[in-house]
């Protein structure tokens, strides 16, 4: 049996490492996979890509989304407390529940665990939420809880796109998304804990992958009938829910009616699907569409249904007669979202065009409710109102008379949709373009600026960033916040502003995928920077001292969960009467590799200003460990018990234990000559080694230090070369690690000023070595530096 070590491995590849591990193919899959399977061992050839760590950077109010409104989702009978609230789906990979009142909205609460888009949102039974995202997850929450998970179902491959429920049904949930994947969910089913081996944890449920990440044998996978669904069984009793197969591409709407016996699902196939959920076997294939279907509609009874597609076409279709009914040409571009008034007699479509339209189904006129600047995304229908989600972070709430739909067909400007998509574009073309019934919403929930475009600067601890409202932002990526906003400058200009001609290594990567700064450390890759104290401005700490900005930055990252983990041992250590050992992580048996300590830093567990987080508005981290899926949480939240089977190794190893993975050379190799004609030399001759960060007035020094002169230069300049004495560079003769440093002779300590060089250039003091072969040499060989002494003048 196989041991998989995430959760994100896709079961059809465990069977496949099953099947065909006496075909010789084991090794070039678990190569592809990070699996820790026999195939994977510190004896493989190829190394095993370790976990990675994110952590989000948030600027503004975090009552706010920073993206695109994906989904929404309204509690419409009151709350136990009496109010009504209105769910959001973010593309910031949030969901948040905001209380409704007459005049405004206030956010109550944010659900953060998903780690990408969340694309869509469903309540079910009094309060339970159900989301779906882009990170291939569907998540189970308590809808009036501070934003707790109750679950996490990983059987999903790829995005998770869509979600559907039925009304007066709370157990069952449908779920589609990317390569065609439908399945149907027995909540209750999949909610029961199930008994796992090892250290196994309750959250997950995933197909073939326990969650202590071994693969399930096929063998072992039965079909049991019930009620109102089929499920899968193996050894381990994980739940498995109802597969409806058939689509062969992606879907992107699903729609169940009231009673969950009826599920219509479409995508790219431009056809929509009617299948029975109870038994995932498909009832039958409706055509009509010339293009993706975006959005899907069902009647309470089951007989009626509304797609809505790219071809930009509206369609009722009569399931009953397996037919399509009427056809609308209504919109100019792709239909994105419909919502229907509770007797099916009316719809409201929103898409690409960045309309939302009102349609009478059955005479055909359709009239223009109102315009966005931005596509809409998603709609959703509450008392009086429609709730309007767009490609933009904010959602407003429009009139919608969904009561009497007629009220807004007697304020004029309606049409009749046409049954032809041309027809209607030409109707545009010929300028009779509908004028808006609404010019402003009755009520609106303001987003922030989500980031578009992202620099990070050459001292990499800076990044410049635009928001859409065309906002420059610098932040300090160490510190996770901003330090200057600039306004609405040029970026371009901006960033040749900021230009310095300093190299440091690329220890980070930055994307904006979620509307934020998402900064993604991979070892050992982040642990290849490192800077003088000085040029960081620590106090208190020697101005030689290299600091290592990856660790220093996941110091100060979990500061606060080292805190509430030394809390809590201590609290325990109260209650036993001893104090437990905390678990130290082992050193990995990595393939030709050994763990470094950073011996310099004394295992110091102090947190320096430069790589303070701020409590006030806390980074939010991404990561996974040996034993648990990707997960995402604010800094703040973390509570101690967290280790290496919910975090990569390497981050508990560096923060606890002060040890870093084996890294790339840090030093840079040079030559050190004479000027053409100079009279003077030094004793070291040969290649030089020192560090990449090593700066140029250290090499000024190292020349004074190691000058050999025939007879005294009366015309040394004695203002001398500034610095401290001693460079720090290292000969291969002296076994790598000395330092020459030989007596001054007495006209020596005149200290006199000489000049370093390359390529005939005069370098600044202030120059690493690392910045002079990036800028200066140029070339792939070892760098080559000349120096002078400065005659004086006069």
């Amino acid at each position: 049996m196989l041991r998989l070590e995430s959760a994100q491995n896709r079961v059809i590849v465990s069977c496949w490492l099953v099947l065909d591990e006496n075909l010789g193919y084991l090794y070039w899959i678990s190569a592809m996979h990070r699996v820790a399977s026999a195939g994977n061992t510190s004896n493989s050839v190829r190394p095993r890509k370790e976990k990675r760590l994110t952590y989000v950077l948030n600027d503004a109010d975090d009552t706010k989304h920073c993206a695109g409104v994906n989904s929404l989702a309204v509690l419409k009978s009151p709350a136990t407390d009496g109010c009504e609230y209105l769910f959001t789906g973010s593309r910031d990979g949030t969901l948040k529940r905001w209380a409704l009142a007459e005049d405004g909205a206030t956010c109550s609460a944010t659900f953060e665990s998903h780690v990408d888009w969340v694309n869509d949102a469903v309540l079910t039974g009094s309060n339970t939420l159900v989301s779906c995202s882009s990170d291939t997850t569907v998540k189970v929450w308590n809808g009036l809880s501070e934003g707790s998970c109750i679950k996490t179902l990983r059987q999903h491959s790829d995005y998770v796109t869509s979600l559907a429920s039925a009304e007066k049904n709370s157990n069952v949930i449908a779920s589609a998304g990317l390569g065609g994947e439908v399945f149907i969910w027995d909540l209750e089913a999949a909610l029961t804990p199930t008994s796992k081996s090892g250290d196994a944890t309750e959250e997950d449920c995933s197909n073939g992958v326990n969650g202590s990440g071994s693969s399930l044998p096929m063998t072992s996978i039965r079909p049991i009938s019930s009620g109102n669904n089929i499920s899968l069984q193996a050894h381990s009793q994980a739940y498995i829910p109802v597969t409806a197969k058939g689509h062969k591409e992606s879907v992107y709407a699903l729609a169940m009616n009231e009673s969950g016996s009826l599920l219509v699902s479409g995508g790219t196939e431009k056809v929509v699907r009617v299948w029975d959920p109870r038994t995932g076997s498909k009832t039958m294939k409706l055509k009509g569409h010339t293009d993706n279907i975006r959005a899907l509609l069902i009647d309470s009874t089951g007989r009626f249904c509304i797609s809505g597609s790219s071809d930009s076409m509206i369609r009722l279709w009569d399931l009953g007669q397996q037919r399509c009914v009427h056809s609308y040409a209504v919109h100019t571009d792709s239909v994105w979202s419909l919502a229907s008034t509770p007797t099916f007699s009316h719809v409201y479509s929103g898409g690409r065009d960045l309309s939302l339209y009102l349609t009478d189904l059955a005479t055909r006129e359709s009239v223009l409710m109102c315009t966005k600047e931005h596509p809409i995304l998603q709609l959703a229908l509450h008392d009086d109102g429609i709730w309007v989600a767009t490609t933009d972070s904010s959602v407003h709430r429009w009139a919608a008379e969904v009561c009497n739909p007629q009220k807004v067909f007697q304020r004029g400007g309606s049409f009749l949709a046409g049954n032809l998509s041309f027809s209607r574009a030409r109707v545009s073309l010929e300028g009779s373009t509908p004028v808006p019934v609404y010019k402003e919403p009755s009520l609106s929930i303001p987003g922030t600026p989500g980031i578009v475009q992202h620099e990070i600067l050459n001292n990499r601890r800076h990044v410049l960033t635009k928001d859409t409202a065309g906002t420059v932002k610098l932040w300090e990526i160490t510190r996770g916040t901003v330090i200057h906003n600039y306004g609405e400058v040029s970026f371009e200009k901006k960033k040749e502003e900021l230009f310095e001609m300093v190299s440091i290594p690329a220890w980070f990567t930055v994307d904006t995928r979620l509307g934020s700064l998402a900064v993604h450390l991979d070892t050992p890759q982040c642990f290849s920077a490192e800077m003088y104290s000085a040029d960081l401005h620590i106090p208190g700490k020697p101005e030689d001292d290299k600091v290592n900005l990856a660790r220093e930055t996941l110091k100060g990252l979990l500061a606060h969960w080292l805190a509430k983990r030394k809390q809590r041992f201590g609290s325990q250590a109260l209650a036993n009467g001893e104090a437990p050992a905390v678990k130290d992580v082992p050193t990995r048996n990595l393939t030709a590799s050994k763990i470094e300590v950073d011996g310099s830093a004394d295992n110091d567990a102090a947190v320096y200003p430069p790589f303070e987080f701020s409590a006030a508005c806390p980074p939010s981290i991404i990561t996974e460990g040996s034993q648990s899926g990707p997960w995402r949480k604010k800094i703040t939240d973390l509570d101690g018990t967290e280790d290496e089977k919910d975090m990569p190794w390497w981050v508990v190893d560096c923060v606890m234990n002060n040890r870093l993975p084996p890294r790339e050379n840090t030093k840079c190799s040079f030559y050190l000559h004479p000027c053409e004609g100079s009279p003077v030399q030094i004793l070291t001759q040969g290649k030089l080694s020192a560090p990449r960060i090593l700066r140029i007035h250290k090499v000024v020094n190292y020349v004074i230090e190691k000058m050999v002169l025939d007879k005294p230069l009366d015309s040394l300049n004695s203002d001398g070369a500034a610095g401290m004495s001693g460079g720090q560079v290292t000969h291969p003769a002296n076994g790598g690690d000395g330092i020459f440093r030989t007596g001054l002779k007495p006209w020596q300590k005149l200290k006199p000023s000489i000049e370093i060089l390359c390529s005939n250039q005069v370098l600044s003091p202030d120059m690493s070595l690392a910045t002079v072969r990036a800028y200066i040499w140029k070339k792939p060989e070892d760098l080559v530096l000349n120096y002078r002494v400065l005659t004086s003048k006069g």
